[in-house]
C-alpha cells in the first residue's frame, strides 16, 4: 500500500514538473529570460547564448534579455550569437549592462543585431574595427585611431565629406585588410538597416573604430533607449512592436517574471579549456606526459595524463584562431630541449629549443582580440624555466667531462699498485684489489709501490714511486 502511493505521488510530482518547467510560472509565456555575456565573446559564449535562446523557445518565454559587458571577441563566435538572435522566435533585447559596462567590438554587431538594444547610463559601445592577424590595425593614417563622437551634433557639412571619404577610407590598407573591413562595413549596416537603426554610425564605429556613450547612442538613434535597470527596461519597451521573423510583435513586459538559464557544465568546461592560457599550458602538460612516458616505459601515469592534455588542447586549438606554425615550432623546442638531455651538444640544441619554443608561443594565437592572447608573462616565465634546465645540463655535461677518469682502462693510468714479489723484468702487482701482469724497467721488491704509467692489453707498464711519493701513497 505504501509503494503505491509512493509511486502516484511521483508521478503526479513528475507530472507537476512537465507541466510547469520553472517553479512559480505556468506555461503561459509570461517569462523573461536573462542570459549574461560578461568577457570576451568566444566559442563557449556562443554555445551559451544558443542553447539560451533554443530553450527559452522551447518553455514559451516572452523575451530573453541578454545582459552584455564585453571588450569583443572572436568573429566566427559573434556571428553564430547573432544567427541565433536573428533565427529567434522568441524577441530578443540586449542589454549593456552594470554601469560602466561596455559592448566594444563584436559587442557593437550583437546590439545592432538585437530586437531591442538597450544600455545602462555611464556605458558605452562601437570601436568595431576587425583585427587582423597580428594585430596591426588595417586603418591608414589616423583613421586607425579610436574617434570620439562629441562633435556628432550636427556639423553637416563635415558628415558629408566624411560620407564622401568613405570609399577611400582603406585605399592605403593591404587588400586582405581592406577585404576584413568592408566585410564587416556590409555585415553591421545590414543588421543595422534590418532593425531600424543609424547604419551610417555603425559604418563609422568599424572604419574609423568610432565610439558612443550611452546617451549619444540613443540620442543618434544607435540604441533603442537608456533603462537604468531591468524593470525600467522592461516597463520602457512595453507596448513596442518589433520584427520577429518577418512577423510584427507588440511586446507585452508588464509583469514578466525574471528567469536567468545559467551556463551548463558542458559550457564552463569549454570555457576553461578555449582559455588560450589554459590550452597553452594543457599542450606543454601533454606534450611533456608522452615524452617522459617515451623515455620512461611503464611510467603509466605521465602517459595517460599526457594525453588527456593533448587530446583537450587539441579541441580547443581546433575552434580557437591558432596559428600552426607557432604550433610546430613549440613543439620542436620542446623536443630539442629534452634531447639536450640524452645528447649533450653544450647547448647547442638546448638553445635552439628555446627559441624556437618562445617564437611558437608568440605567433600561436592569430588574433589579438582582447583575452585571446597569451600572456607574454607566462611564455617568459616557461621560457626562462626552459633556459635554467639547459644551462644546468651544459653546466652538469662541462663538470662531468673536467672530472678525473674513475673507471675503465684510462682509469688504471696513474694508479699506484704493490708488488706481490720481488721481480726484475716482469711480475704480478696488485691495483685496486686486482692482481695485475706487470713489466718494469728496474728490479723492485715485494710490498714495493709502482705507478702505473701506461696499459697495453691486459699488461701494465709500471715505475716504482719516490720515497718522497711513497709517503704520500
Amino acid at each position: 500500500m505504501r509503494f503505491r502511493v509512493l509511486t502516484i505521488c511521483l508521478v503526479a510530482v513528475l507530472a507537476g514538473v512537465g507541466l510547469y518547467p520553472w517553479s512559480g510560472v505556468g506555461a503561459d509565456g509570461r517569462v523573461a529570460v536573462t542570459l549574461q555575456i560578461s568577457g570576451p565573446i568566444g566559442p563557449a559564449t556562443s554555445d551559451y547564448l544558443q542553447g539560451g535562446l533554443d530553450e527559452a523557445a522551447a518553455r514559451g518565454a516572452a523575451l530573453v534579455i541578454i545582459e552584455m559587458d564585453t571588450p569583443g571577441g572572436l568573429d566566427s563566435a559573434m556571428r553564430d550569437i547573432i544567427k541565433g538572435i536573428l533565427s529567434s522566435p522568441v524577441p530578443v533585447a540586449t542589454y549593456v549592462s552594470p554601469p560602466g559596462s561596455r559592448a566594444a567590438s563584436a559587442g557593437t554587431y550583437i546590439l545592432y543585431a538585437s530586437h531591442i538594444a538597450a544600455m545602462a547610463p555611464a556605458t558605452n559601445l562601437g570601436a568595431a574595427t576587425p583585427i587582423p592577424v597580428g594585430g596591426t590595425s588595417p586603418l591608414p593614417g589616423d583613421r586607425g585611431k579610436p574617434q570620439s563622437d562629441e562633435k556628432e551634433s550636427g556639423n553637416t557639412e563635415k558628415e558629408e565629406n566624411r560620407q564622401d571619404d568613405r570609399g577611400s577610407a582603406t585605399g592605403g590598407a593591404d587588400a586582405a585588410s581592406a577585404k576584413a573591413i568592408n566585410d564587416a562595413v556590409a555585415y553591421i549596416r545590414s543588421l543595422a538597416e534590418r532593425r531600424g537603426r543609424n547604419a551610417d554610425w555603425a559604418e563609422r564605429a568599424v572604419r574609423e573604430a568610432a565610439s558612443l556613450s550611452a546617451e549619444q547612442a540613443a540620442e543618434m538613434g544607435v540604441v533603442d533607449l537608456v533603462a537604468a535597470d531591468i524593470p525600467e527596461l522592461l516597463e520602457k519597451i512595453d507596448g513596442r512592436t518589433v520584427d520577429v521573423l518577418g512577423r510584427d510583435v507588440t511586446l507585452d513586459t508588464k509583469g514578466l517574471v525574471l528567469e536567468r538559464i545559467e551556463p551548463d557544465w558542458r559550457t564552463r568546461l569549454l570555457g576553461t579549456i578555449t582559455n588560450p592560457t589554459v590550452a597553452y599550458l594543457l599542450l606543454l602538460i601533454g606534450i611533456y606526459g608522452l615524452l617522459f612516458e617515451g623515455y620512461n616505459p611503464g611510467a603509466i601515469l605521465p602517459g595517460v595524463a599526457g594525453a588527456i592534455c593533448l587530446l583537450l588542447a587539441a579541441y580547443a586549438f581546433q575552434i580557437l584562431p591558432v596559428n600552426y606554425a607557432g604550433l610546430g615550432l613549440i613543439a620542436l623546442g620542446i623536443i630539442l630541449m629534452i634531447s639536450e638531455i640524452f645528447v649533450p651538444s653544450f647547448g647547442a640544441l638546448g638553445i635552439g629549443g628555446i627559441i624556437a619554443f618562445v617564437a611558437g608561443s608568440i605567433i600561436l594565437m592569430d588574433t589579438d582580440v582582447p583575452g585571446f592572447g597569451i600572456p607574454r608573462g607566462l611564455i617568459a616565465s616557461i621560457g626562462l624555466l626552459g633556459g635554467g634546465m639547459v644551462m644546468a645540463i651544459v653546466w652538469l655535461a662541462v663538470r662531468a667531462r673536467r672530472r678525473p677518469v674513475v673507471s675503465g682502462i684510462e682509469e688504471m693510468v696513474g694508479s699506484v699498485g704493490e708488488a706481490v714479489a720481488d721481480f726484475a723484468d716482469t711480475g704480478h702487482i696488485l691495483v685496486h684489489g686486482e692482481l695485475w701482469k706487470a713489466r718494469t724497467p728496474v728490479p723492485v721488491r715485494k710490498g714495493q709501490k709502482l705507478r702505473v704509467s701506461a696499459v697495453e692489453g691486459l699488461q701494465l707498464s709500471v715505475t716504482p714511486l719516490e720515497p718522497e711519493e711513497t709517503r704520500n701513497a
